[in-house]
């Protein structure tokens, strides 16, 4: 039997890479240390990367295949209100952001605190690609191919005392960047945070890209929070300070509209917000809706995290 092996030379037309785009994800990969993305991966162009099945945690909904969000949509569809209030306007106006040298001041409960570099933070971590879906409580939903490292490898590496029961993140303050801070429709800076066995679940992750490419500014670059199973307001962008508490953190929109937006802000369908339901949602850049799953489909791994809890209670 003739076995034909295929010569690099075969290769599709939507396999090979453009020089300027290859040049790009370099420089990329240097920026954050120089750490191991795998080359196949990185090699290939967004096109191609909708046929692979990287992340064993990417899964179907109702039936139907989970399809990634074009690069387009993720990357112009955005909530981020240190820019502005409306979805369009953080694409246009987060050029002003400059991310680069970027610090992390680390506090509270752990053996190592201080400011790091992000580089430094990021260096001994080994990257990964993950696609996760992103539900936000506007109903609208998306599927990202997320580059980044487990916030579980951060926590450990920063070594929280026994008393560190939540991890608080806090976004960049700074209205000449972010003009939407001149604005007092939140309290600034942004604060989220998560319990200590939600931060070292293996789902949660430390973003620094997408698509094969550093993070967008409108994306939470240069670092972001990724929390799959809760709606996105509660994965924090442009993080500049981590600390470790032994009591729950007060969290930005939880303070705003504690009625709305509880602390825990896991993804459930039964739980309607007060202003809209939450049983449904649509993807960026389709037109129908799809049923909203529990926990947005992660229930097998994360649902073990609230044995015992009222759901409805704590939202």
């Amino acid at each position: 039997m003739l076995i034909k092996i295929k010569k690099r030379s075969d290769a599709e037309e939507y396999e090979i890479t453009p020089q300027s785009l290859f040049e790009q994800r370099r420089r990329f990969i240097k920026k954050v240390g120089g750490l191991s993305l795998a080359a196949a991966t990185l090699s290939l162009p967004p096109s191609a990367l909708a046929a692979l099945n990287i992340n064993p945690y990417s899964k179907d909904v109702d039936g139907d295949r989970d399809e990634l969000t074009a690069y387009k949509h993720i990357t112009s569809y955005n909530n981020f209100y240190e820019f502005n209030t409306d979805k369009q306007s953080p694409a246009k106006l987060a050029g002003s952001l400059k991310t680069d040298p970027w610090s992390v001041t680390v506090e509270g409960e752990c053996a190592k605190p201080g400011v790091y570099a992000l580089e430094d933070l990021a260096k001994p971590h080994k990257f990964e690609e993950r696609i996760y879906r992103l539900r936000c409580v506007e109903a609208w939903s998306m599927v990202v191919p997320w580059i980044g490292f487990p916030l579980a490898d951060l926590v450990k590496q920063l070594e929280p005392t026994s008393r560190a029961k939540y991890v608080e993140f806090t976004t960049l303050f700074d209205p000449e960047q972010m003009p939407g801070q001149n604005r007092n429709v939140l309290d600034w800076p942004y604060v989220e945070g998560l319990r200590m066995d939600e931060a070292m679940n293996p789902l949660t992750m430390m973003a620094v890209g997408l698509y094969g490419e550093v993070l967008p500014n409108q994306n939470g670059a240069p670092l972001r929070l990724v929390v799959p199973w809760k709606y996105g307001f509660k994965s924090i962008k442009s993080i500049v300070k981590i600390r470790f508490s032994e009591t729950q953190p007060q969290t930005t929109w939880n303070l705003s509209g504690p009625k709305e937006y509880g602390f825990f802000a896991n993804v459930n369908p039964e739980i309607d917000h007060p202003r809209w339901s939450q049983a449904r949602e649509r993807r960026l850049g389709e037109y129908r809706k799809r049923k909203t799953q529990m926990f947005n489909g992660y229930a097998e791994e994360v649902a073990q995290l609230y044995r015992g809890m009222d759901l409805k209670r704590n939202y």
